[in-house]
């Protein structure tokens, strides 16, 4: 009898116990569109793009604790904690929009030297940061303090996502032609480039530092996972549809893409640096394209409008 009991308290556990689940839904509110967003994990902050504003939530509360205002076709945001400040790409505008990280007061505007800044990185060993240009089709690099336009980058393809090696290397997805470039941030230079059929049109973009592995996620559902220091593709793996962004957990392992025509995410599991795998579908809500990890947490954010369309929200998942 005790172990019937057992039996039938463990088949009533809610079946996401085992897996990444919606956690909470946080209140945003407001109309406009959305894009990229980023966790600032010393502060326990979320920032949150969003129609003309960057709105900057408290992860304890769940509540907006501040925005940054008046920007103009807002995209992505990089924070430099060493330097205390933030940096917005404003896509319209083709403009950096410079904020204390702390504080949130604007201290400057940048101008950039390619149309619609979209992706935005702060790279630390280089000390600079690095505007991603999709209809410039460039890279503008810029001293992370002065503001000065250090170079432009060409790259006659339009860049997505970008992530930083930690060694002064860059990576940045090209939609167009379906490549990744390898970007040397200190001499401010293409290194090589590298074809990632069969993905189509990646967009979002991960790394996983202690094994060089890059995660492309493209529009014709596939995650491509790619060795950085050979520079080739090695395995992909089926992830859903409408996908805009992907992280990677390195302390569990997986990366995890989000994918907004779904409205799901899907968590790929690193069996080894060369073999990879669908742990798991989760769903999330319509719409959730954008992702951001807490490496603390390891919770991951996604931001959409809520499912009555009623008010804009970010979704949290545990694992």
């Amino acid at each position: 009898m005790r172990k019937l009991a057992v039996l039938i308290a463990f088949l009533a556990l809610p079946l996401h116990a085992a897996g990444y689940h919606v956690v909470r839904h946080m209140t945003v509110g407001g109309e406009g569109g959305w894009d990229y967003l980023v966790v600032d994990e010393d502060l326990r902050r979320l920032f949150v793009s969003h129609g003309t504003t960057v709105e900057v939530i408290n992860l304890a509360s769940g509540k907006v604790g501040g925005t940054i205002d008046n920007l103009d076709g807002v995209h992505g945001i990089a924070l430099a904690s060493d330097q205390r400040r933030g940096y917005i790409s404003n896509g319209r505008a083709g403009t950096v929009t410079v904020f204390d990280s702390l504080t949130l007061k604007r201290l400057a505007d940048w101008k950039a030297t390619g149309e619609n800044p979209d992706a935005i990185l702060y790279d630390r060993p280089s000390g600079r940061v690095f505007t991603f240009n999709g209809r410039g089709k460039n890279i503008t690099v810029f001293g992370a303090r002065s503001g000065e336009v250090l170079a432009t980058i060409p790259l006659e393809a339009k860049p997505e996502f970008a992530v930083s090696a930690g060694d002064g290397i860059i990576y940045v997805n090209l939609e167009d032609t379906s490549e990744i470039a390898e970007i040397d941030g200190k001499n401010a230079k293409v290194l090589r480039r590298w074809p990632l059929a069969p993905c189509e049109e990646p967009t979002g973009l991960a790394f996983d530092e202690k094994n060089d592995r890059l995660f492309s996620v493209c529009h014709n559902k596939l995650m491509a996972i790619s060795d950085a220091k050979a520079g080739k593709v090695i395995t992909t793996v089926p992830i859903g549809g409408g996908v805009d962004g992907v992280v990677f957990d390195g302390s569990k392992r997986v990366a995890i893409s989000s994918n907004g025509a779904d409205g799901t995410i899907t968590v790929v599991e690193a069996v080894s640096p060369d073999t990879y795998r669908v742990r798991e579908t989760v769903e999330t809500v319509p719409r959730a394209r954008t992702i951001a990890l807490d490496g603390r947490s390891h919770h991951v954010f996604l931001p959409a409008r809520a499912s009555n369309d009623a008010t804009f929200e970010v979704i949290e998942v545990s694992p």
